[in-house]
C-alpha cells in the first residue's frame, strides 16, 4: 500500500467522521486524469485518488461516503463535457417538444443528480442506508417559496432513495426542512453560517421527526446534516469590515478562528441536543493560515476528531495533495479557542450575533451579509446554467 493521503490521516483520527465529495460525481474520472497528468508521482496519486472513489473498489473500501452538489456545481459538470450535454439537451428538447428553457434546465439538472446518485447507490445499499447520500439542491432562486421548494424537493427525492435534499437557511427553508423530515425525506441545510441558523435547523428537524413518528413514517432512509459554510462566513460577510470600523485588527488567523469558534460551538450544541440525530457538515474550507512559513489547514486541523462531515471540492483536494501533504492530525475538536482571541472577536457585532444562539431571528437570516452574498452567487450561477440551456433551445428552433 502506498503512503496515506492527508485526507486518510484526517479520517483516522475519528473513523465515525465522514469525508464527502463536493461536486458532481460524474466529473470525478476526468478530474482524476487531470490530477495524474500534472504530478511528479502519478502512481502514488493514483492510489490516493482510487481510495477516495473508484467504481472498481468495494463500497467499504471507498473513503468518500457521500456527495454534496447544487445547480452551480451541476453546471460545472456540463462544462466538463459540453459536447455530450449539448447533444443530450437537444435530444430532450426534440423528444418532449419543450421550448421552455426553465423546464429543460430543471430536467437536465435532475438528470445530472440522478446519475451521481446512481454512482453512490452501492455505498448506500452496502451500509444499510447510513452512507452514500448525494445532496440535490432546490433552485436557490426559490429560497423564499415554501411550496416550490417542497415540490422540487419531492421531485429530486423521487430520482433515487439516496438523494438528500439541500434546503437553504431561510425562514421559509426551515419550514420546508420540517415538512420534508415529516415525510421521511433526508435534508441538508445549506446557505447557513451562524449558530441561530443551526439551532433553527435542529428545531425544524426535531419537530418533523415528531410528526413522522406519530404518523408511522419510514425513517430508515432518512438523515440530516447541517452545513456550515466556513470561509464564506469570514470573507463574504462583514467580519473584517466591522472590525476595521472599531479599530480592531484582524489577522488571517483571527478570521479562521472566528469560523472555527462558531463551528466548535455548533458541534457542542449538536452533541448536547440528544433529540437531534444528525451531524454538522463543514464546507467552504481553505488552506490557511501560514504559520512559521508553513502552509496549514486549520479548518481540518483544529476540527480534527469531530464526528462530522467534511465535504471537499476538487480544488481544495488538489491543494491538500499538492501543497499540504505534510499535515498530520490529532484530535483538537474539544480544545477551546483562546480567551484572548474570543475577547477580540466578541467585540465585533457580526461575530457576537452569529455566535449567540438567539443572535438573529429567522426573519433576519435573509439579511445576514454572508447569506445575501452567497445566495446572489448561487442564483447567478444557476441562471448561467439556464442561459446555457436557452441557447440549446434557440439552436433547436433555428
Amino acid at each position: 500500500m502506498s503512503s496515506k493521503s492527508v485526507l486518510e490521516r484526517l479520517w483516522e483520527v475519528n473513523p465515525e467522521a465522514e469525508i464527502w465529495w463536493d461536486s458532481s460525481p460524474i466529473i470525478y474520472e476526468n478530474w482524476r486524469k487531470k490530477m495524474l497528468a500534472k504530478v511528479p508521482d502519478p502512481e502514488e496519486m493514483a492510489a490516493w485518488l482510487d481510495r477516495l472513489y473508484s467504481s472498481n473498489r468495494a463500497p467499504g473500501d471507498i473513503l468518500f461516503r457521500g456527495v454534496t452538489t447544487n445547480p452551480p456545481l451541476s453546471y460545472e459538470a456540463i462544462k466538463d463535457d459540453p459536447g455530450y450535454w449539448n447533444n443530450w439537451i437537444d435530444a430532450l428538447i426534440e423528444k418532449d417538444r419543450c421550448l421552455d428553457a426553465e423546464v429543460v434546465f430543471w430536467q437536465t439538472y435532475k438528470e445530472i443528480v440522478r446519475r451521481g446518485a446512481e454512482m453512490y447507490l452501492p455505498i448506500f445499499q452496502a451500509t444499510g442506508y447510513k452512507n452514500g447520500y448525494i445532496s440535490g439542491q432546490v433552485d436557490p432562486r426559490n429560497r423564499h417559496d415554501v411550496d416550490r421548494m417542497l415540490a422540487q424537493g419531492e421531485e429530486l427525492r423521487a430520482l433515487s432513495p439516496n438523494v438528500m435534499i439541500k434546503i437553504p437557511g431561510t425562514a421559509e427553508g426551515y419550514e420546508v426542512i420540517r415538512r420534508l423530515t415529516a415525510r421521511g425525506i433526508p435534508t441538508n441545510n445549506t446557505l447557513s453560517f451562524i449558530i441561530p441558523q443551526f439551532v433553527a435547523c435542529m428545531q425544524a428537524v426535531v419537530a418533523g421527526l415528531k410528526e413522522a413518528r406519530a404518523n408511522g413514517v419510514d425513517l430508515s432512509k432518512w438523515r440530516s446534516v447541517i452545513t456550515a459554510m466556513s470561509t464564506r462566513y469570514g470573507t463574504l460577510g462583514d467580519l473584517q469590515k466591522e472590525a476595521a470600523e472599531r479599530d480592531i485588527e484582524l489577522s488571517e488567523a483571527d478570521v479562521r478562528w472566528a469560523e472555527i469558534a462558531i463551528f466548535k460551538k455548533a458541534c457542542r450544541l449538536v452533541d448536547e441536543n440528544t433529540a437531534y440525530p444528525g451531524k454538522m457538515l463543514l464546507c467552504s474550507m481553505r488552506l490557511s493560515p501560514i504559520v512559521n512559513g508553513e502552509l496549514r489547514c486549520w479548518h481540518l486541523e483544529k476540527l480534527a476528531g469531530a464526528n462530522i462531515v467534511y465535504t471537499c471540492p476538487p480544488i481544495f483536494i488538489e491543494g491538500l495533495f499538492e501543497k499540504a501533504r505534510h499535515i498530520e492530525f490529532h484530535s483538537q475538536i474539544q480544545e477551546p479557542v483562546s480567551e484572548k482571541v474570543m475577547d477580540k472577536l466578541l467585540k465585533i457585532p457580526y461575530f457576537a450575533r452569529g455566535y449567540a444562539e438567539d443572535g438573529y431571528s429567522p426573519k433576519e437570516f435573509d439579511n445576514h451579509p454572508a447569506v445575501m452574498a452567497t445566495a446572489r452567487q448561487f442564483s447567478e450561477a444557476t441562471q448561467q446554467m439556464v442561459d446555457f440551456v436557452a441557447k440549446r433551445v434557440a439552436h433547436f428552433c433555428g
